[in-house]
């Protein structure tokens, strides 16, 4: 790693060299989100008011803040002083008609301009299947050491966001696909921590459905003992040497703390996380009935209480990145 990168990865982390993150890159989805809660068609408007309300009322308790180019960079402008600035490259969401979930980046930028907008480090986000077509994945590996090798020439880190799925399985939700997730998700981190993409941190899911972990899984039936799950984050681990951090993949503040700690059980050697819908999602029906001020004041009570209760356990459970640089 370039001390360049190096003084860039720094200033999303604190001083433990741990990453505690906060994600608001959401474009469709969010618009979805604001408009089911508002009961009316959201607008542009509605989207950056949204990330701004986000950007300046809880980014004095996180190291950094993810933002899109989009919209979201009228928000980067009201986070607070020494909060890193991450922002995303790729175009929201994937084309459904056509197969394979091709990654796609927004034309109108480049790594050379988002550095120039601002970012302190880039963020794409892959959506991946180590099993689909080999053609599929092989313009996948093409299109990401492109963009590895873009974001080598400008000397920023490249965080790589896996979000793993099964081509022959559209629920990830069910047991079908918590039963593959493991082999999805562990296998895909070992090829994209390959010296040709680049990359400098990943950002991934955690390699089981903890909906369906003996003790976490409710009326579920389990697919995984305790015991089979700990070994899971155990692979994960071992599947790469670079830098990762966790992605909350929606699940409520109260699972994706539990979630944190089984990992730290297990012997999980994360880096952090890139949270963003475990700690505003609840907040979206407030800001859009309500309006700006109800939004804030909901930031500054439940919000912040979530972040906090996730700084606290991230201190105990989180481990420098540190050691990982070279």
């Amino acid at each position: 790693m370039t001390p360049n990168k190096l003084a860039a990865l720094k200033s999303l982390s604190n001083e433990r060299g741990v990453i505690a993150a906060l994600a608001i890159d959401q474009r469709g989805s969010l618009k979805k989100m604001l408009a089911a809660a508002a009961n009316k068609p959201a607008n542009e408007e509605d989207i950056v008011e949204f990330k701004k309300v986000i950007s300046s009322e809880l980014t004095p308790y996180s190291t950094a803040i993810l933002l899109d180019p989009e919209y979201g960079l009228p928000a980067s402008k009201l986070r607070a002083d020494g909060t890193g600035l991450l922002v995303a490259y790729e175009k929201t969401g994937y084309d459904a008609t056509e197969p394979g979930r091709l990654p796609d980046l927004l034309e109108e930028w480049s790594v050379y301009r988002l550095k120039e907008a601002g970012a302190d480090a880039i963020k794409f986000l892959l959506y991946y299947d180590i099993d689909e077509d080999q053609k599929i994945n092989d313009y996948k590996h093409v299109y990401m050491e492109r963009l590895g090798s873009e974001c080598a020439a400008e000397d920023i880190p490249f965080f790589l966001e896996l979000v793993s799925y099964d081509a022959k399985n559209d629920d990830a939700k069910s047991p079908e696909y918590a039963k593959v997730k493991p082999h999805k998700v562990n296998e895909m981190m070992k090829e994209f921590s390959k010296p040709q993409y680049k990359v400098d941190v990943l950002k991934v899911e955690v390699p089981v459905n903890m909906a369906y972990v003996e003790g976490f899984n409710g009326d579920n039936t389990p697919v995984y003992t305790k015991e089979e799950a700990k070994q899971y984050f155990v692979e994960q681990t071992e599947a790469t040497e670079l830098p990762f951090i966790f992605l909350s993949a929606g699940v409520s503040a109260k699972m994706f703390q539990d979630t944190l700690t089984f990992a730290h059980a297990a012997g999980s050697q994360f880096n952090g996380v890139l949270c963003g819908r475990a700690t505003w999602a609840n907040g979206i029906e407030v800001f859009a009935k309500d309006g700006e001020k109800a939004g804030k004041e909901w930031m500054n009570t439940v919000g912040k209480k979530n972040i906090e209760e996730l700084n606290a356990v991230l201190a105990e459970t989180a481990v420098s990145y540190f050691d990982k640089i070279k």
